[in-house]
């Protein structure tokens, strides 16, 4: 299925495809997407479908063989500013301290200011880490790096935030605070956001629309109607339940397929 690319939106996905090298099967086969601003956005769908690949292309990574992608009606042409990225594994740098990582974004362009030290400091204060500033990321557990990975991605202030899996490798609780700490930081900031997961109520819980991926194309699409602020007890409602089975059969409907 395709999502109507003229639709009001901040991201827009108009036909984008790509292969490896140019040759070879599509990995994203022509797929159309919007994200309106503000809105968290969640691609759902097996390993091996292209999700990944839709993201990175999304963040300017790469670029698609055929079609645009579009940001606040900018053709995008590479990486910038107006993007951060998590990655499935936080990937911070062992020898620097956890403020210095949120920072590193920066570093890598300019010496960072006083001022931008404070805003690191408030982005570690509000994913629950003010003290520990100081620390490596041998001294934090997983969830607390992971954490410090959407900090340092939501540093520049980004337009959009993509992010790939980013707490797959967590255990079930910690995923559940990590994503409380996204939604609230997304609605405090009014970012949009575009989700990579394999997990459907991961999907349901944090996304205004999930769209499920199958061999590169987007197969199916659910507005999630649950109210914001999001809390946990929405995960044992009816409604919850009921995204997840349709979801779920959208996905073994294209595996048997």
């Amino acid at each position: 299925m395709s999502i109507d690319p003229s639709a009001s939106g901040f991201v827009t996905i108009d036909s984008a495809r790509y292969r490896y090298g140019g040759v070879g099967p599509a990995i994203v086969d022509g797929i159309d997407w919007t994200i309106p601003r503000g809105a968290i956005h969640c691609l759902l769908g097996r390993s091996g479908c292209g999700k990944t690949t839709l993201l990175k292309l999304a963040a300017g990574l790469l670029l698609p063989d055929e079609g645009t992608i579009r940001i606040g009606g900018e053709t995008l042409r590479g990486p910038g500013a107006r993007i951060g990225f998590v990655f499935q594994a936080p990937t911070l740098l062992a020898w620097l301290s956890t403020l210095d990582n949120v920072l590193l974004p920066l570093s890598l362009k300019r010496r960072p200011t006083a001022a931008d030290r404070a805003a690191a400091l408030d982005l570690l204060a509000l994913v629950g880490l003010a003290d520990h500033a100081a620390r490596r990321p041998f001294e934090l557990s997983g969830g607390q790096q992971s954490r410090v990975a959407v900090a340092r991605a939501l540093i520049g202030e980004p337009d959009l935030l993509l992010l790939d899996e980013p707490f797959a490798a967590l255990d079930a609780l910690t995923r559940e605070d990590l994503q409380d700490d996204l939604l609230r930081l997304c609605a405090l900031r009014g970012t949009t956001a575009l989700f990579v997961t394999h997990d459907i109520a991961e999907a349901v819980y944090l996304a205004d629309t999930v769209a499920v991926m199958a061999a590169g194309r987007l197969v199916h699409a659910r507005t999630i109607e649950l109210s914001r602020p999001r809390h946990r007890d929405m995960r044992y409602a009816a409604a919850f339940a009921a995204a997840c089975q349709e979801l779920r059969g959208a996905m073994d409907e294209r595996l048997a397929a």
